[in-house]
């Protein structure tokens, strides 16, 4: 056995993986209704085989010959990280019983479907036994990865490595101590946010977003846009990394920014370094999922930089409301690019998650995961969860809900089995202020911004983030490049710095 046998054994993982990518990405895009049933058992097929290889005795063997070829090398070694992050990651897989796994495959296929009918339908109802088998499986979950402290830290350290539940409390009592004022003094700033409700066609939405998409570095050479009910990204290696947007004609923000929060995702995965293409670098194992993103609060940090801090930027639409106004004509003759700016950073408190502004965009994070850690320590009922979003809503954002469908039934992560997954929102709300700041000591980098070329950024994070993968942490790569660990100071910096200039 050698290192090159390991990472053979590997790329048969991760092979499998990037095809259980292209059939999730196919059952929400383009599969018709009636190949739910089938599909979630082709999932869950696939899932079980993939754990089966990561876990049998072939890729142990390969595992062990690997570190006997390799055991004079120094630890630094990415030939000896790979062997290592391997070992301890299908070890932690291994806890986890082969039929949990397969189970939730499947039952996660079925239950995206159901959901996005529930949703449509109004009808959480119909839905709340999906969810409550779900819930149920990532309890499983939970206590066989174990943990020290409350059973959500197990589920949401297989997104964000590291992150526990009490560590985010604390950062959400500071968000919250930041966020409560600036909000208040924001929603008196002058807003002419009708604009965005105007009749603006979808395929005119969809040209403008893909255009400024490549701009950012989105490269369609190796990617495509897709409509979904829920906006995602997913890779099948870094040569075919594909985004997926939502356009509604009387929003115009809601597509155009989910368009540019998904290209960021996708530039993220398209830069991973080549070399790690198939490899254990490409392959969360625990999750069993074919990403190169190390983590992902450190993916979200790529898509709401790019969505956020550059699109919503005041330069950005000085540079660019020229090429909107020419889009739509007739909708926007009578719009100034400030009114513009101004619309789309508005601070409105909303009951959609992927649409709500900057300043109450984590208090949806954190009524989220509050309900998640509750509903796994077993402290919450899945029935009770209408009456417990609204009463969250009401108390985070003043607002009464009208209907489940823009409330608790709107995200797709329940259904996708992603419990400990929506803390990962606002670590990358945090992360995309970092790296941002970082950025602009390049001069080149700041250049660009001012002058809407976008390829000096794209390529300090090609350097500094994606071309890592998941060699490094998400504390090593953030601190390798900014200089600092996690810390909201710079996000709340942005957070304040524009409502001032929006209050101006």
């Amino acid at each position: 056995m050698s290192f090159a046998t390991f990472e053979t054994e590997i790329a048969r993982v991760n092979d499998i993986l990037c095809a259980v990518n292209l059939l999730t990405w196919d059952s929400r895009t383009m599969m018709p209704p009636g190949g739910v049933e089938v599909r979630g058992k082709q999932i869950a097929t696939l899932v079980g085989l993939a754990r089966d290889l990561a876990t049998g005795d072939k890729v142990q063997r390969a595992i062990e010959g690997a570190r006997a070829e390799l055991g004079d090398v120094p630890d630094s070694d990415i030939r000896k990280i790979a062997v290592e992050q391997a070992s301890v990651a299908i070890a932690t897989l291994a806890r986890i019983p082969a039929h949990l796994v397969g189970a939730a495959a499947d039952l996660k296929t079925r239950a995206q479907a159901a959901w996005a009918k529930a949703r449509a339908a109004d009808d959480f109802v119909g839905f709340a036994p999906l969810l409550e088998q779900t819930m149920e499986m990532q309890r499983q979950i939970a206590d066989a990865i174990g943990c020290d402290e409350h059973p959500y830290d197990a589920l949401v350290s297989t997104y964000e490595p590291g992150m526990t539940w009490s560590r985010l409390r604390g950062l959400y009592g500071d968000l919250r101590d930041a966020l409560i004022p600036l909000l208040a003094a924001a929603r008196q700033a002058p807003v002419r946010s009708d604009i965005l409700e105007r009749s603006y066609p979808v395929a005119s939405q969809r040209v403008f977003s893909s255009t400024i998409s490549s701009r950012f570095g989105y490269d369609f050479g190796r990617g495509r846009l897709d409509d979904t009910v829920h906006p995602f990204e997913i890779s099948l290696t870094r040569s075919d990394v594909r985004i997926t947007g939502r356009f509604r004609e009387t929003w115009l923000p809601g597509g155009l920014f989910a368009v540019w929060h998904e290209a960021g995702h996708g530039i993220y995965e398209q830069g991973v370094a080549e070399e790690f293409s198939r490899s254990t670098f490409t392959t969360d194992f625990i999750s069993l999922y074919a990403v190169g993103g190390t983590s992902f609060g450190t993916h979200e940090s790529q898509s709401r930089l790019w969505e956020n801090r550059v699109a919503r930027s005041r330069r950005f639409w000085d540079l660019h409301f020229g090429e909107l106004r020419a889009a739509f004509p007739s909708q926007l003759e009578d719009v100034s690019v400030n009114d513009f700016w101004r619309a789309v950073n508005a601070a409105r408190p909303s009951f959609i998650r992927v649409e709500a502004d900057e300043l109450t965009y984590d208090f949806h994070i954190m009524l989220r995961s509050e309900i998640e850690a509750d509903l796994i320590a077993g402290e919450i009922r899945v029935a009770d969860l209408p009456a417990i979003w609204r009463d969250k809503i009401k108390s985070y954002l003043g607002l009464d809900v009208p209907s489940n469908t823009l409330g608790v039934l709107q995200d797709v992560h329940w259904s996708s089995g992603m419990v400990g997954s929506f803390p990962t929102y606002t670590i990358g709300n945090i992360m995309s202020s970092q790296f941002f700041a970082a950025a602009r000591k390049d001069a080149a980098v700041e250049k660009g911004l001012d002058d809407g070329d976008y390829v000096p950024l794209k390529t300090w994070l090609n350097d500094n983030v994606h071309r890592h993968g998941r060699s490094k942490s998400p504390s090593q790569i953030l601190i390798g490049a900014t200089g600092s660990d996690l810390s909201a100071d710079a996000y709340i910096a942005d957070l304040t710095k524009k409502v001032a200039e929006l209050t101006a």
